[in-house]
């Protein structure tokens, strides 16, 4: 596996003067994702929990349902140039029965880390029926609950803590556990990776489950929520329209703007309770 962060020597320009000192940066290199020998997508990630990736990838895109669904998971051949293993190609072996990916539906070969519905065939194609729909799912939350949420993530991103270059992704139960979280540089890499470890546990659909990520949420995570099961997202910054109108669509909760007690509830607000204060949470 690559490294998590790289050093790099850094020219500082302060009021106090300029000095010169190694920074960590975090580290991005490229994972090619592979079906039956395949190449499928190239995304540019922070290495760690491939496997993970590769499964939430697949949750996410409609290929997979459960943990069964994958037989074998292996890194391919891929050397640097001392011979030795990248770690940077990994290809996937579906269970009999599963179906390959649909072409309709796969991204192009190549994807940025920054990359959401970029390289889609078309919008239609993007609306994936998920075989978990959350819209009956029963998860009852409150405003302080939620209010506590992203100081407690960010106490979990070790390598956000010295790089202040990634984001997060982690889930979360009723009574504000963060069960799992994720670092990668690319936001929809950091949802894959969450996911995929929650469907190796076996816990997808995860109708007793919660989102939360640490930047936007767009039309693709809230997608990717919804293929999982998952009832609730909340984001600490804003959600774009297609965002809204998809976890409406879904009967999801989206949240944004979640700064501290102040939020805003988009769609089905039914399942946040008012606050202890009386009256609903105050919008950003």
């Amino acid at each position: 596996m690559g490294r998590l962060t790289v050093r790099r020597p850094v020219r500082m320009l302060t009021e106090r003067g300029e000095r010169t000192r190694p920074d960590a940066l975090a580290a991005e290199e490229p994972l090619e994702l592979g079906v039956a020998g395949s190449p499928l997508a190239v995304t540019m990630r922070t290495p760690g929990h491939d496997v993970e990736l590769a499964h939430g990838f697949l949750l996410s895109e409609g290929v997979i349902d459960a943990r069964e669904d994958v037989s074998t998971a292996r890194y391919c051949a891929g050397a640097d140039d001392e011979g030795r293993n990248t770690y940077n190609v990994l290809d996937l072996a579906l269970a009999p029965g599963v179906a390959p990916p649909d072409a309709g539906v796969a991204r192009n070969f190549y994807t940025t880390s920054s990359c959401g519905v970029c390289g889609k065939a078309a919008l239609e194609a993007v609306k994936l029926r998920t075989h978990h729909p959350p819209a009956d799912a029963a998860m009852n939350i409150t405003p302080e609950m939620l209010a506590s949420l992203p100081d407690t993530l960010r106490e979990r991103q070790k390598v956000f803590a010295s790089t202040g270059g990634l984001h997060a992704a982690g889930l979360f139960t009723a009574d504000g556990t963060l069960t799992d979280v994720r670092e990668d540089v690319g936001r929809h890499n950091a949802v894959d990776k969450v996911l995929g470890k929650a469907l190796l546990d076996g816990v997808i659909p995860a109708r007793d489950r919660g989102l939360l990520v640490s930047g936007r949420a767009s039309f693709e995570l809230v997608q990717k929520a919804a293929m999982a099961g998952i009832p609730v997202l909340a984001a600490v910054s804003a959600p774009s329209s297609l965002a809204v109108e998809l976890a409406a669509e879904q009967g999801m909760t989206l949240i944004g703007f979640l700064r501290g007690t102040s939020m805003n509830i988009y769609t089905r607000e039914d399942r946040v309770a008012e606050s202890r204060g009386g009256g609903h949470p105050a919008t950003a």
